[in-house]
């Protein structure tokens, strides 16, 4: 030890002894001190080759701290998503905590986004441009072209190709896969902007008890015994609506998957089979949307532009139209007899949403590499397995049919069958405009739909004009 570090430490003792009124310890501190300054220069020089000695050290002193792996050296990243709710915000961060418990080299901060709409979006734009956006982060699958072609996340491939952690494009669902490896410049799908958090589909979530009241048969063994098309579906629905005007046979929300859903089913479309341009005006489209307009104009659905939801809960509404992620609310909710069933068949055919979004990562990211292999862990089939416990989410992954089995043991509702068949059954992929403007497009339509179930517009002036907004979102 140096003669100054002696001299701290007799200057601490000092004033320990000094503080507690013990004069004889001073005294004591005192004397070696003067015994000390009373040494010989040789002493001196030997005590001056010791305090040198330190700095000569001070490297092997630092090689622990780098050898451990301290913060200094660590690697920190940042990711987000979108809950819904509290106990989603839970369970990401309980994954974010395990994950970053198994992961040496580094650390993880988890931030729930604030916002349930499209500003969540918008918000990452924003941040990315300022750049304060976390390294990865959850979007929308509608809002991957946009992201891409904007030059807001990496495209990813050639970081896949040299990772052992990734699983392959096989380990997921094709018609997700096939919209996320598109390569705008290379026009083929060689690229890989993400990879799928999860999947979903609607369903109808069924209030039992009113069903029953009504006399009206049971969904659930119309759909076993494949007799659940439109026809059943009106009359469950007009069934339920007849027990009490404050009673609503049927309820779904504004926005864009909704209406789609009746489109598709009839054998109509939002785009043309290359997706280029508009095909709402089609006479396929134009019937989903004559049937779905019919439910509001004859008083048996919440008027669209409610939130159906909390009627629903209430105990008000006979079947509700939404995805897996209504699942956790109905759990806490609902004070009555539920359960799930498929959406109905239309004329043309079984159809239902493949609801999808992805976890990017951030094109100005620090740390590629240990980003994407975030990505792949949070795409585990581990890790999906406790989100989808929640009751929010369906597995991405289709390489481990456990993983499925064990989706559908999450109860209630007992039929989760209902959305194993949703994703299963000619369902239209949640997907990005590489040719167009999502966002301008879903604004454009969004109106005209709401003009259509006012009765302001008629199904014959929406079939002759809608697709003229619509077809100037195209590049």
């Amino acid at each position: 030890m140096s003669r100054y570090r002696w001299l701290g430490l007799v200057m601490v003792l000092a004033m320990l002894a000094a503080a507690c009124g013990s004069e004889v310890s001073t005294d004591e501190d005192a004397e070696d001190t003067t015994a000390d300054t009373a040494e010989t220069a040789d002493d001196a020089a030997e005590e001056d080759a010791a305090e040198e000695e330190p700095a000569e050290e001070a490297p092997v002193e630092e090689e622990p701290a780098d050898d451990d792996g301290a913060s200094d050296g660590e690697v920190a990243l940042r990711w987000r998503t979108r809950p819904d709710n509290q106990a989603e915000i839970d369970v990401y961060s309980e994954v974010s905590e395990t994950v970053d418990g198994e992961w040496d080299g580094v650390t993880l901060a988890y931030e729930p986004g604030g916002s349930e709409t499209s500003s969540y979006q918008d918000v990452l734009r924003t941040e990315i441009a300022a750049g304060t956006a976390p390294d990865v982060f959850w979007i929308p699958g509608t809002d991957v072209a946009d992201f891409a072609t904007r030059g807001l996340i990496l495209d990813l491939r050639e970081l896949a190709e040299s990772s052992d952690a990734y699983a392959g494009d096989d380990a997921y669902y094709s018609q997700v896969m096939d919209l996320l490896t598109v390569s705008p410049d290379a026009g083929d799908n060689s690229s890989l902007w993400g990879l799928p958090r999860d999947v979903s589909a609607f369903a109808l979530y069924l209030n039992m008890d009113l069903i029953e009241e009504a006399g009206a048969a049971d969904p659930r063994e119309l759909a076993a015994s494949g007799e659940w098309d439109w026809d059943a579906f009106r009359e469950v629905a007009d069934a339920v609506a007849a027990l009490d005007p404050q009673i609503n046979g049927f309820g779904m929300n504004n926005w864009w998957a909704n209406p789609g859903y009746w489109i598709n089913a009839a054998g109509g479309s939002f785009f043309t089979d290359d997706r280029t341009g508009c095909a709402v005006n089609t006479d396929e489209s134009i019937q989903g949307l004559e049937f779905m307009t019919g439910l509001y104009q004859d008083g048996i659905a919440v008027p669209y532009g409610e939130d159906a939801e909390p009627p629903f809960l209430a105990g008000q509404v006979g079947m509700f139209m939404n995805g897996r992620w209504a699942t956790p609310g109905t759990r806490a909710s609902a004070t009555f007899d539920w359960d799930v069933v498929k959406l109905p068949d239309g004329p043309g055919g079984p159809s239902n949403w493949l609801f999808w979004g992805a976890y990017v990562v951030n094109a100005n990211t620090e740390h590629p590499e240990e980003a994407f292999e975030l990505v792949t862990r949070l795409t585990d089939g581990a890790v999906q397995g406790t989100i989808a416990e929640l009751g929010a989410n369906i597995p991405s992954r289709i390489d481990d049919p456990a993983v499925i089995e064990t989706f559908l043991g999450f109860t209630p509702p007992e039929n989760n069958q209902a959305f194993v068949d949703g994703i299963s059954e000619n369902p239209v992929a949640e997907g990005p405009l590489w040719q167009g403007d999502w966002p301008a497009f879903d604004s454009a339509l969004a109106p005209q739909i709401e003009a259509l179930v006012a009765g302001d517009t008629s199904l014959e002036d929406f079939q002759a004009t809608a697709c003229d907004a619509l077809d100037a979102t195209f590049q």
